[in-house]
């Protein structure tokens, strides 16, 4: 069964066990209710009764009237009396449709039957024994008992009418809850498609994503369905960007592979054939083998720093030896292409507890790239400085090529590389700043970079915490 169908099935059966919970007890507690009703009725009417026969019986000096509270009453129907009622008693006391639901007989103290409203016993004949309650008649004048009312409910009457009541509540109960039942299964298909909907687009875009296609889910709320939304499409983005990456990698590694195996190929080919020295042969075998062991290095570096197994041995070391260490190692490469290469170092810097080699290949990453992008005659400054007390910021600062701002968000992603510099065919792997920022955050620093566009120059800043 689908996500879908058992979400319905689940919300249909909590809707049809509501209801019928709601019919049950509402047809118990009805029921119990209206057992208690005819015997708060009873009671009442029992003591009402004994109150206006009280009445009566005092005012007429014996039961010659005793049927005018009982028709007041509505327990006799046909009393003969309603014409002979006064302004004051009319409708005192009426509770009209009684007189099938209670029958009431009046008792003298001598025990004869004064009157009853259902005819069953005759007046003056001496009264059974008589089921119900019984309140006692009063006379007010002597405050003496002068005979009892009894009130019995017409039990067959009243199962009839409660049979009926029951049934109707019963009706009605029911029809609300087959319109409740037909709104909840209309909500729960509403629902279950409004919840496995983005499901289902889900499934379907990450399979695309196997098959190596690119989609995208439509956000069409802010809830946790489109925050998953919305959280996909950032990761397909990614994913996307990620095999673009890879893509360049490939190519790129291709490249830097190709070139010197085809330079030291070329070279055997010379030496074999007699037309170079094997000096001249070996230097640039030794230089090809070089730039291919750099960039085995920058692959093995790049893994560890995937698998978050860069590892750091820490010593104190002067700041200031460690910038003039990476000045001198390359000063000759500036110098070779006329770049001024600068070193700018604040006073009172403090030592540091650094790895001298993870942060000297950052720093020579950095350097090597702002070396490379900076045309012949530029300049490249190294500064350091203190921020506060809390960090140190060297900032390695060129005006070389500069980079575009839709490239700044990307410059430290793996393997990317601006499209200026693959235009203009630079050596570089799109590693380097990666590196250096995984080996500055492993120290807990951060690298920031700036640029005012093409033309004008980038300034990477790597900060480190004093207390590193």
């Amino acid at each position: 069964m689908s996500l879908r169908w058992r979400i319905m099935a689940s919300i249909v059966s909590v809707i049809l066990l509501t209801v019928v919970v709601s019919v049950v007890v509402g047809y118990v507690t009805t029921q119990a209710r209206l057992g208690v009703f005819v015997e708060e009725l009873g009671d009442s009417q029992t003591s009402r009764l004994a109150q206006n026969l009280s009445r009566a019986y005092t005012t007429a000096g014996g039961w010659q009237t005793v049927d005018r509270p009982l028709s007041e009453a509505g327990h006799l129907a046909e009393s003969g009396l309603e014409g002979e009622r006064s302004g004051e008693h009319a409708g005192e006391g009426s509770e009209s449709g009684n007189g099938d639901a209670l029958r009431v007989v009046v008792v003298g103290l001598d025990g004869r039957v004064v009157t009853d409203t259902t005819a069953e016993l005759t007046p003056g004949t001496v009264a059974p024994d008589l089921s119900g309650r019984r309140g006692t008649v009063v006379d007010l004048a002597t405050n003496q008992a002068v005979g009892h009312v009894y009130v019995d409910v017409n039990q067959e009457f009243l199962a009839t009418e409660t049979l009926g009541f029951l049934n109707t509540l019963l009706f009605i109960t029911g029809i609300g809850g087959l319109v409740t039942v037909g709104v909840g299964v209309a909500l729960a298909a509403w629902l279950s498609k409004r919840i496995t909907g983005p499901v289902t687009a889900l499934t379907k875009a990450t399979q695309a994503i196997s098959r190596g296609d690119s989609t995208n889910l439509p956000v069409t709320s802010g809830d946790e369905l489109g925050q998953m939304s919305a959280a996909f499409n950032r990761m397909a983005s990614s994913l996307a960007a990620q095999r673009e990456l890879r893509r360049r990698l490939v190519n790129d590694v291709a490249h830097e592979l190709n070139t010197p195996l085809s330079v030291i190929q070329l070279e055997a080919r010379g030496l074999r054939d007699g037309l170079q020295t094997p000096e001249e042969t070996a230097d640039h075998i030794i230089q090809e083998v070089d730039r291919l062991r750099g960039l085995v290095t920058d692959l093995n570096s790049l893994a560890e720093t995937e698998h978050g197994e860069l590892s750091l041995s820490r010593e104190e070391i002067s700041l200031r030896d460690l910038l003039a260490s990476e000045m001198d190692r390359w000063r000759p490469q500036a110098q070779a292409r006329e770049i001024d290469l600068s070193l700018e170092v604040g006073s009172h810097l403090p030592d540091l507890h650094l790895d001298r080699m993870r942060m000297s290949q950052a720093l020579g990453n950095v350097l090597s790239n702002a070396i490379g992008c900076t045309q012949d005659g530029g300049n490249v400054a190294l500064r350091a400085q203190l921020e506060g007390d809390a960090a140190v910021a060297i900032s390695i600062i060129d005006d070389g090529v500069g980079i575009d701002a839709a490239d700044l968000p990307h410059v430290f992603d793996r393997f990317y590389r601006t499209e200026d510099s693959r235009l203009r065919r630079r050596q570089g792997r799109g590693l380097g700043l990666s590196i250096a920022r995984s080996i500055v955050e492993a120290h807990g620093g951060a690298v920031d970079i700036t640029s005012d566009g093409l033309g004008h120059g980038v300034t990477v800043t790597i900060r480190l915490p004093i207390d590193s």
